[in-house]
């Protein structure tokens, strides 16, 4: 039987308890957490994606390249930047000043690495293969 948004909304307003406000709660979580999964299930080692606009710093935006593995929780993975990807952020003026460098790329670098502990999934949108 099809639900609104409207009437669930007024199930859970009636609730008697925190306990079972709690209960929806959780449920929610379980669901949001199930949706994020599969959303991010295309993401896997070998796979080429752009980071987006949800990234910060700003300046790796945009930056395309290959997905590396997953950290142990699954949720972040190392990123290789592709050879156009290293140019741009090689000699981006928003790599740190002059000299220093945020991101120090040798000239003779192709792919670089993204350092630290990777780049959240919900950052990376795959690039379909053309």
């Amino acid at each position: 039987m099809p639900v609104t948004m409207d009437e669930v909304r007024n199930f859970i307003s009636q609730l008697p308890d925190a306990t079972q406000v709690a209960q929806v709660q959780e449920a929610a979580a379980q669901r949001l957490g199930a949706i994020d999964k599969a959303a991010l299930a295309g993401v896997v080692a070998g796979r080429r994606a752009r980071i987006n606009e949800s990234l910060r710093p700003a300046l790796l935006r945009g930056l395309t390249g290959t997905v590396q593995e997953r950290n142990r929780t699954g949720t972040r993975a190392g990123f290789l930047l592709d050879e156009q990807s290293t140019r741009i952020l090689r000699r981006d003026p928003r790599n740190g000043q002059p000299g220093k460098p945020k991101y120090r790329i040798p000239e003779d670098m192709t792919r670089f690495r993204l350092p630290g502990n990777g780049v959240p999934l919900s950052c990376l949108d795959v690039i379909e293969d053309d």
